[in-house]
């Protein structure tokens, strides 16, 4: 087969991305690798195979370490089964020719079924699935360890907003979607989903760009689902990191985390009207976030149903709502709730968070009295957390009385006088400035300085507060190593102000 000198030089540098994203010796390719495995260009493209059409890839018998370059131009209508079984060493690969230039519209398609499968650099834009129902990308119930890159779906909408359909639906185990570009969702149906079962899941959803989604009106418009009601018991160990939310204001819940044992670590929620939310399920994990909103109205926080949480090292900047929606809240539960329903709020620990202009710190049995919400928040840790608050805004509200609730090291400041400080909150300016990134950190005589009390093994520091800014948080904020390589300008419109 000939292919032009540049292809063949873009197409070497994306399998050493591919590789790149798998560790040697993993069962998954969802974790970083510490060596990336070379590629000689003289063995590269013994085993491509050059395509035009959905039905040239399904008349295809593959074998592992195939790769299936399709050709650059608008592929129309054309509904893509990519099926095979790769290994590790040997991943089969579905590839644009050039990244970005395969154009995916209409009714177009992709179905990902089998194993240690990758596809790279699909350009999704301006289609409608809304007579075939399809979701635009489906990882099947029989695949395994696959990946889907460097790809882009935009304003792939129904001109009906009711007619439901994923952007990304996620079935199966081992899965990755990383380094993607999302945008424009405005239709029934979470962008991203992964689907419940009984069984560890073990899916990563990392490096993703999603854009803005405008308000859907109703229930149904998440940016990410994990899960529903009926598997919450399930300990489904996903991974959802180093993600960028802008303006994503589908509805109330950005992330609905309805499954347990998950992980939600070091995303930038900007100006997203709704909240991080752990709706059902038990004992995840939300650390590492940052969440501005920069007075945005609707822009909330982190919002807290189930057992088991911890909820620490978060960045919360200008969540300028109240209640439910506050920059910490812990809902009242539903006496004898079903899975549905609203669990109580137990044994949930919130340590070490920054909380920067929010109208409001926490609030203690949100919802109470809503959807027969009764049953106040118990056994549970608010520690070493920093407020620097608005003028007239209230540090902690007691929706509900809380039972068996212990409190230290927390650090309050700005919301006008407090006549009754509660025990294990020091009244006193947490001296916090701007930094070149527009978030804030302490001086260098802040009482946050050595304030961290307490032993949590999950979270261990010296100063009480979230850390400061990291390599990795820094390239966050500037949407670096974010979305697709071949897509610019990500990120260049996000100004985070007071």
């Amino acid at each position: 087969m000939k292919l032009k000198y540049k292809s063949i030089v873009y197409l070497i540098a994306v399998l050493l991305m591919i590789i790149a994203g798998c560790k040697k010796g993993s069962k998954s390719p969802v974790e970083d690798p510490k060596k990336e495995t070379p590629v000689k260009e003289s063995d590269f493209c013994k085993s491509c195979k050059k395509v035009k059409s959905a039905v040239e890839i399904s008349a295809l018998t593959l074998k592992p370490g195939d790769t299936i370059i399709m050709e650059s131009g608008d592929w129309v209508n054309q509904k893509i089964t990519f099926k095979g079984n790769g290994t590790f060493q040997l991943p089969i690969v579905l590839i644009a020719e050039k990244a970005g230039q395969v154009n995916l519209k209409g009714t177009s398609s992709l179905i990902i079924d089998g194993s240690w499968l990758v596809v790279d650099g699909l350009n999704f834009k301006n289609g409608d699935l809304s007579v075939s129902k399809l979701n635009v990308v489906d990882f099947t119930a029989a695949s395994r360890n696959c990946r889907l890159t460097n790809t882009s779906i935009v304003d792939y909408n129904p001109p009906d907003q009711s007619i439901d359909y994923r952007w990304i639906s996620l079935n199966g185990k081992n899965h990755r979607v990383d380094h993607c570009y999302l945008k424009g969702k405005a239709h029934l149906g979470p962008t991203v989903v992964i689907w419940g079962a009984n069984d560890v899941l073990n899916h990563r959803i990392d490096h993703n760009y999603f854009g803005a989604r405008p308000e859907l009106g109703s229930n149904g418009g998440e940016t990410i689902r994990i899960g529903t009601s009926t598997y919450y018991l399930s300990e489904s160990l996903n991974t959802i990191e180093e993600n960028i939310f802008d303006k994503c204001n589908g509805e109330t819940e950005i992330i609905s985390n309805k499954m347990s044992r998950n992980t939600i670590r070091n995303n930038f929620f900007f100006e997203s009207r709704g909240t991080l939310c752990l709706r059902h399920g038990n004992n995840s994990e939300v650390y590492g976030n940052y969440l501005v909103g920069n007075n945005v109205k609707d822009a909330g926080g982190i919002r807290i149903v189930g057992e088991g949480h911890l909820v620490y090292n978060n960045y919360l900047q200008g969540i300028a709502t109240t209640g439910q929606t506050c920059a910490v809240s812990l809902l009242d539960g539903v006496p004898s709730s079903e899975p549905s329903g609203y669990f109580q709020v137990k044994n949930v620990k919130i340590v070490g968070n920054t909380i920067v202009n929010c109208a409001q710190g926490f609030d203690i049995g949100a919802g109470k009295g809503g959807n027969n919400r009764t049953i106040p928040p118990a056994n549970c840790v608010i520690a070493n957390n920093v407020l620097q608050l608005k003028a007239g805004a209230s540090l902690i509200r007691f929706t509900d009385i809380p039972e068996n609730f212990f409190y230290e090291g927390n650090v309050g400041f700005g919301m006008g006088a407090v006549s009754d400080p509660l025990a294990g909150f020091l009244i006193e300016d947490p001296k916090l400035v701007r930094n070149e990134f527009m978030t804030y950190t302490a001086t260098s005589n802040s009482p946050v300085l050595g304030a961290f009390r307490g032993t949590y093994t999950f979270f261990q520091s010296t100063d009480a507060g979230a850390n400061n800014l990291d390599d990795l948080h820094k390239k966050l904020l500037k949407a670096k190593d974010v979305g697709p390589l071949w897509v610019t300008g990500l990120g260049d419109q996000m100004i985070i102000k007071e």
